[in-house]
Order: structure tokens, then sequence, then C-alpha cells
């Protein structure tokens, strides 16, 4: 029989689907810092498992956190989900979170125990994130200010991320840090209304998309503009880097496969292939070139 954490793992949270991006995303934000060094030293290994771990950690109590706010609305929407139909439990996912957050306080000990407090950081606002920021619904009906606050995890970890690099290293803040988690939060929505827009035969009944909650255009735009800023932080990220690489072009070619993903998304009903919307993996390929980008490429072609 198959482990159920196995097979959960696979529907909620597919480690060889993020796991990838999520080391691009540790690399990138670590060798921003070290590329700019005088002597552009890399990364120690331990330096860079523990922030990969960390931030791998910190996605999967996202997903967690998310399980026990969409509980009742999985109840009577989509039973099929792991957790409504018993596959695990509620306080199952709850207690391998706390787990994690050991691991993750661990780690941080175990490398500079300047990290604590970002960790705190974090922690303390994933957990109002949890709550609803103590206000759902006023946040269920701003849509776009829930967007929003939930997407600023993403530049909270890339801030600690990058501390694994010049906090232990005793160095101050890189240049052009506030890029770097401009980029994250970019792509982080980039990522986030990728995942939420959906061809038009596909929207189903109390499974939240934007593309059902402001129109299939307008979802689409905000993408668009979403990959747009994306690329704008990439750019100016990337200026503070002795690229060899020219990441103009990068970034161009960014830009064309956005394009391409809206032409091809079907914005009215008819059959195509699978039905697979392209939206979605373009996303993921997005933000991967981007980090990839901003610092893995630079070393390799360096």
């Amino acid at each position: 029989m198959t482990n159920r954490w196995w097979v959960y793992q696979k529907e909620r949270f597919p480690i060889f689907a993020h796991g990838p991006l999520v080391i691009v995303f540790c690399l990138a934000v670590l060798l921003f810092s070290a590329l700019q060094g005088v002597d552009s030293t890399v990364p120690s290994i331990t330096q860079i498992a523990g922030a990969v771990i960390s931030a791998l950690i910190m996605f999967f109590q996202l997903r967690v956190a998310d399980e026990f706010k969409d509980f009742e609305i999985d109840t009577r929407y989509r039973p099929h989900r792991p957790v409504p139909r018993g596959l695990v439990s509620l306080p199952e996912l709850a207690r391998l979170a706390y787990i994690g957050a050991a691991i993750q306080f661990a780690i941080a000990i175990s490398i500079d125990v300047g990290l604590v407090p970002i960790l705190f950081g974090v922690w303390l606002y994933a957990g109002l994130m949890t709550k609803e920021f103590f206000v759902p619904e006023w946040l269920q009906r701003r849509p776009a200010i829930y967007l929003v606050s939930h997407m600023l995890i993403m530049p909270l970890i890339a801030f600690y991320v990058s501390a694994f690099e010049w906090l232990c290293d005793c160095s101050s803040m890189p240049n052009g840090l506030g890029w770097l988690l401009a980029l994250a939060f970019s792509c982080g929505l980039v990522l986030e209304l990728g995942r939420k827009i959906n061809i038009p035969e596909k929207e189903r009944t109390g499974v939240e998309s934007y593309s059902a909650l402001w129109g299939t255009g307008v979802a689409i735009a905000l993408w668009v503009l979403s990959v747009i800023a994306a690329v704008a932080s990439y750019s100016m990220a990337a200026s503070y880097l002795p690229l060899s690489a020219d990441h103009l072009q990068l970034a161009e070619t960014v830009l064309l496969l956005g394009i391409i993903a809206v032409i091809l998304f079907p914005h009215k009903k008819r059959k195509i292939v699978k039905g697979k919307n392209i939206i979605e993996p373009s996303s993921g390929l997005v933000a991967l070139l981007l980090y990839l980008g901003l610092g893995p490429l630079q070393l390799l072609l360096g």
C-alpha cells in the first residue's frame, strides 16, 4: 500500500515540483549577496543546505496553514482532497509543522544566532496570515488586499534566506536588496495569480479563482502586470551584479514567454488539447528563469 504521506505530498505539496524552484530561489538570493563581494565567495554548503531546508519547511508550513483555513470549504466543495477524505488529519499536519519549526530553529541556532529574530519575524507574519490578520470577513470582501497581504510573506522569506549569507559572514546587507525583495514579491504574485486563473470550462462552484472573481480578462491582465513587475525588479536587481551574461536578453525572453502564454490561453469556452491551462506552468517557468538569471547562471557563466 502506498504510504499516505507520500500520497499527501503528491497531491498537496509535490516536492519534486516545488523543490527545484525553492532550491533555485535560495541560490539566487544567497548568490545575489555573495557575488557582490570583492572575492565573490560562494556560500558554504552548510549555509546553502540550511537555507534550502528552512525555506522548504516554511512553504510546507504555509500549505498546512491553508489546510486549516480552507477546511470547511474543502469539506463542502472539495471532499476529494486529502484532509476532508480522511487521508491525513489537521492535528497530524500541525504536529509536522511544529516539528519543522523545531528543525528551523535548530538550523538557525547552529549557523548563526542572529538568524533567530528574523525567523521569529517570519513565523509571526505567517501566524497572522493563518488568522487572516484577525479580520477574515473584511479581507474576503477585498480580494486584492487579501492577495497582497499574503504575498508579503515572500520577501520576508527572501530576506531570511539572504541573511544566511551576509549575516553569517558578518558583512552588511547587499546593495539592491530592496529590488531582490521586490522580485520575490512579484514572482509570488505571478505564481499565485497563475495557479488561480482557470480556463472557462474548468471553473467550479466553491473553488476560488481570480478568473471567476474578476473575470478572465482582468485576471490575465493582472498576471501580465505581475510578470512585467517581476522582470523590472529582476533587471534592477541584476544591475548590481557583475553579470557576464546579458540579463536584458533574459528579461526580454521572459516577457515574450508571458505574451505567448496569454495568446495561447483559451479566453472562450472551447475544447483544447487535454484542457491545459498554459498560464500556470508559464508562471513557474517565469519565476525559475528570473531566479536562475539573478545568481546561478552568473556563477556558471562567470
